[in-house]
């Protein structure tokens, strides 16, 4: 098991994370989704939201920058996403929202190439009670000489 990370640990919460509507659009560019709920703000403005929303796979990504936020495994550190077992986008992100994270070691073996850990991830809404998202995160950790980290 990892010296820093130990099956029950909680990480975060994060630092809050603004999701403009730039952002949603450069997501909606660079995956090709560009439904009118996350890209036409005047439609969305009469649609059952009020707003345009933030993809859930966008919001499901910034896992990775609210975990670096509250990491402990260094720099020297590499982790790999090597899955996601379950996902759920249980509410929306409006567009000028911030989000942020907490995460729970659930699991952690060793492995030939490293370590296997699956956190299990909240991401909220500021000013919201009901999480965004939640999912079990799998990652790969390596130490800088290619060892479990």
């Amino acid at each position: 098991m990892s010296a820093l990370l130990r099956v029950g640990d909680e990480l975060g919460p994060s630092d809050w994370l603004a999701v403009d509507q730039e952002t949603i659009d450069a997501f909606a560019a660079c995956t090709r989704d560009e439904q009118w709920v996350h890209v036409d703000r005047e439609r969305a403005a009469v649609g059952p939201l009020g707003t345009t929303i933030a993809h859930g796979f966008l919001t499901l990504s910034l896992c990775v920058p609210l975990l670096y936020d509250v990491s402990p495994l260094g720099p020297d550190s590499t982790f790999l996403n090597y899955g996601v077992e379950r996902v759920r986008f249980p509410s929306p992100v409006p567009a000028g929202s911030r989000v942020r994270a907490r995460f729970a070691v659930s699991s952690a073996e060793k492995q030939a190439n490293g370590e296997r850990l699956v956190l299990a991830a909240t991401v909220e809404r500021e000013g919201q009670d009901k999480p965004v998202c939640v999912a079990d995160l799998v990652l790969l950790v390596q130490s800088p000489d290619g060892a479990a980290g």
